[in-house]
This record gives structure tokens, C-alpha cells and sequence, in this order.
């Protein structure tokens, strides 16, 4: 069965304190029914875009670490949660609750999945 990312973002200068226990409690309330319905896999907040890392490939082989996210937004990933879901319909279903209890723009993507290098045809490593 197909999983999907859904992520939601907050704006560059959220403010956490602005979370309330009712908004807390409406996010368990999701994941508790998430949880029930056999959909979620994993669900977590991340770390505020300031302490993101942006690594780029550089022309002569070497990576090129640098603070911050990669792009030039006034929003960033502030959750997420991966689901297992029959299609996209589905996921999208479970967003639009994700979007109500967060208050929050979100996004959804089919994650996909390539075999392992040992998995390839012709068993060849």
C-alpha cells in the first residue's frame, strides 16, 4: 500500500507560545484517530528552519554545508506525518484534518520506494 508524507508549515517567525492546549489536544485527537484507523506509521515535529542545514554538491566533488533552509520562503516545515493509505484521495482526506488541527498550510506527496541495490535484477551488488 502506498505511504505519503503530509507536512505542514508554519510561518518564519512563528511563535510557539501562540499553541494553545486545545490545539495540542486536537492533534493527539488526530493522531489517536490516525492510530485507530491503522494509516499512521510515524508522526513528529521538527526543529525551527534556523537550525536547518542546506548541503549543495559542489563542481569540484566537495559539499558545501551551509545554515539555514535551502530555500528563499517566508515558510517552513514545522511537522509531518507518514501515513499508509490506499491512494491519494485517502491521504488527502486525512490532511484536510491535519490542516484543521495544526491551523496550518500543508502539503502531500507520495513517498516512494526504490529496491536496494542488492534487490536488483540480476543480483548484482
Amino acid at each position: 500500500m502506498p505511504q505519503y508524507l503530509v507536512a505542514n508549515y508554519l510561518p518564519d517567525d512563528f511563535d510557539p507560545s501562540t499553541v494553545t492546549e486545545a490545539m495540542i489536544e486536537e492533534i493527539h485527537a488526530l493522531n489517536r484517530e490516525l492510530i485507530a484507523a491503522g494509516v499512521r506509521k510515524f508522526a513528529c515535529g521538527i526543529s525551527p528552519a534556523g537550525s536547518a542545514k542546506t548541503l549543495r554538491g559542489q563542481p569540484d566533488g566537495t559539499v558545501l554545508v551551509t545554515d539555514g533552509p535551502y530555500t528563499e520562503t517566508k515558510e517552513h516545515m514545522g511537522g509531518f506525518w507518514i501515513l499508509e493509505c490506499a491512494d491519494m484521495d485517502e491521504a488527502l482526506a486525512w490532511a484536510r484534518k491535519g490542516a484543521i488541527s495544526c491551523d496550518a498550510v500543508g502539503e502531500v506527496r507520495e513517498l516512494l520506494f526504490f529496491p536496494a541495490p542488492e534487490q536488483e535484477p540480476g543480483g548484482s551488488k
